[in-house]
């Protein structure tokens, strides 16, 4: 987190019901419609971005209504246990771990569905660091009677999201990636078609009531409930700070810090997860036979005070994942993959000793960027 936003976090609490806080609120949702790609209302809730998740489903489906999710990680997983947790009927596409799914499987899937009211997607599926292609898969569900919604809670501020040209109809995301902020803050944007079908559901809603929400924060300028104050003075302020460098600007530096850490992994002579498709947020480097990646993931945090993520299910054990979305920039690349050998080290493995930093280095130096 810059400190910059931590600083605004800390100013003296403000209440919720004020003016101040109307106007804060206002700027906060306005800087957000560039980051979704859309001129809709943009709806903050004091959440995580799995209450945003739960929220488009509650919202624009009844139970024994008929959905299909994307599985290509432990997130799409999520969509298809929302979906049963609520009377849904599910159908999942099942995706192998690192790839991306293809339009023409949603599309048979529809075939197959006739019945489906959505389709549920990641933008960038953060378990396997790969991204879903959204643009294609919205133009190939363009002139159907189906929604899409899109889980970009690691895309939203990592790279560019055209909600209104793609034909996304929920768009959601979080507070703690590449918005700057701790966890506790979701943000959903809904097309006119969502809008038109969460008014003709009379299904039970209470805190995510997404209609309340909405006509609230646009036209009383509040929130339905006690509004997260800090964290969105906080967003305030990290959103002032993205349009201050520039969407452009911001988008090619997480590009830039995805290709130096994946750099390293042939370098290294470690395997990508994702090599096809791989997240602009996120990089997944497979750890060689023999070497423990949750001891590796260990050693790089409680040794050398660097904090990364291991696999999940299938890849516990198998994965480190390097994140480098929102406040990162050249050096944190060089500090965690000079970690990272120094870890790899210290399980055994035998490599060339500064291969991984060089190969960030050199990545670093052919960019214009800086």
């Amino acid at each position: 987190m810059p400190p910059e936003v931590l600083l605004e976090m800390a100013r003296p609490i403000i209440h919720h019901r004020t003016p101040e806080f109307s106007a804060i609120l206002d700027q906060a949702r306005e800087r957000m419609q560039p980051l979704l790609g859309t001129k809709r209302e943009v709806i903050l809730l004091a959440s995580s971005g799995s209450g945003a998740m739960e929220a488009s489903v509650t919202n624009l489906l009844a139970p024994g209504d008929e959905a299909i999710f994307v599985n290509g990680g432990k997130f799409g997983e999520r969509w298809g246990r929302i979906l049963k947790a609520h009377g849904m009927v599910p159908h999942e596409i099942i995706v192998e771990w690192g790839r991306a799914v293809r339009p023409e499987q949603i599309i048979d899937a529809l075939r197959a569905r006739p019945n489906a009211r959505a389709v549920f997607v990641q933008a960038s599926e953060t378990s396997t660091c790969a991204v879903h292609p959204i643009a294609e898969i919205g133009a190939a569900m363009r002139g159907r009677d189906v929604m899409l919604i899109v889980d970009g809670i690691t895309s939203v501020g990592v790279f560019e999201q055209r909600m209104d040209e793609w034909g996304v109809d929920a768009l959601v995301t979080g507070s703690q990636k590449a918005l700057m902020l701790p966890p506790g803050l979701a943000m959903i944007a809904l097309s006119d078609r969502a809008l038109a079908r969460a008014s003709e559901l009379k299904t039970p809603r209470f805190y995510f009531d997404l209609q309340r929400e909405l006509r609230l924060q646009r036209d009383e300028h509040t929130t339905a409930w006690t509004a997260a104050v800090s964290l969105i003075l906080g967003l305030n302020k990290a959103l002032e700070m993205i349009h201050a460098e520039g969407l452009p600007r911001v988008y090619a530096r997480h590009r830039l810090m995805a290709e130096a850490a994946r750099a390293a992994g042939p370098a290294l002579g470690l395997g990508l997860i994702a090599p096809d498709n791989p997240a602009p947020g996120v990089s997944g480097l497979l750890t060689p036979p023999g070497v423990d990646g949750a001891k590796v993931v260990r050693h790089m945090r409680d040794v050398l005070g660097v904090s990364v993520q291991g696999g999940q299910d299938q890849m516990k054990g198998k994965l480190v994942r390097i994140g480098h979305m929102g406040h990162v920039g050249p050096f944190d690349m060089l500090v965690a993959i000079g970690a990272l050998e120094l870890a790899l080290e210290a399980g055994g493995y035998r490599f060339q000793v500064g291969a991984g930093v060089q190969a960030v280095q050199e990545r670093l130096h052919r960019e214009t960027w800086s």
